[in-house]
């Protein structure tokens, strides 16, 4: 997958989460939190484009990477405490799975670059 394919699919998935976010009465500070994560692994891996050098451009891979988990742990949270139904983000949760294991190929890929 190109790193355009990457960029898209994470815009994409932003966008998901902040619709699904409309929807989630009360519990705006872990809303915030949830919006915040998922719209930085876009923010990141759009940064990475413009990165000053392969250390940057990894380094912002990797934060998207974390993002990308500390996401999953804010959907799992909505989960276990009722707030969504997996069966009505298992959509969500198979992007963020696509995103993810994107970008551990890409970061692999760039370290092992000369």
């Amino acid at each position: 997958m190109s790193d355009s394919r990457l960029r898209d699919l994470s815009v994409e998935f932003s966008v998901e989460i902040l619709k699904l976010c409309e929807t989630i009465k009360g519990h705006s500070s872990l809303v915030n939190q949830l919006e915040r994560s998922s719209t930085s692994i876009g923010a990141n891996i759009h940064e990475a484009n413009y990165a000053h050098g392969r250390p940057d451009f990894i380094a912002k891979l990797q934060i998207a990477l974390k993002e990308c988990y500390e996401t999953e742990y804010w959907l799992e949270i909505f989960v276990k405490a009722g707030i969504l139904e997996r069966e009505e983000i298992k959509d969500l949760y198979n992007k963020c799975g696509t995103i993810r294991r994107l970008l551990v190929a890409s970061v692999s890929t760039a370290k092992n670059r000369t």
